[in-house]
């Protein structure tokens, strides 16, 4: 597999290729001089996919968050406390 730029890969495409790469040691399928460069590469790797989970859940937490407070202004005068539950 070619090695795209780590800035322009997708989630999708990364995890596809620490697979990739897992695979190929499992069947020893890359020799010692390789198995350095595989090995910096998948903490690269890593490092973005933990990124773009971060990212994620960021977002989806401004979101719900977004969410409660519109909630909250909307139903305080409905329900204790302003809950739903």
């Amino acid at each position: 597999m070619t090695t795209k730029d780590i800035h322009n890969m997708t989630y999708r495409e990364a995890t596809q290729e620490l697979e990739e790469i897992l695979r190929a040691i499992e069947n020893d399928a890359v020799d010692v001089d390789e198995l350095t460069q595989k090995v910096q590469r998948s903490s690269q790797l890593i490092k973005l996919c933990k990124e773009k989970l971060r990212n994620a859940e960021n977002a989806i937490n401004q979101v719900f968050n977004e969410e409660n407070c519109d909630t909250s202004k909307n139903n305080t005068d409905e329900t204790p406390n302003g809950r739903l539950f």
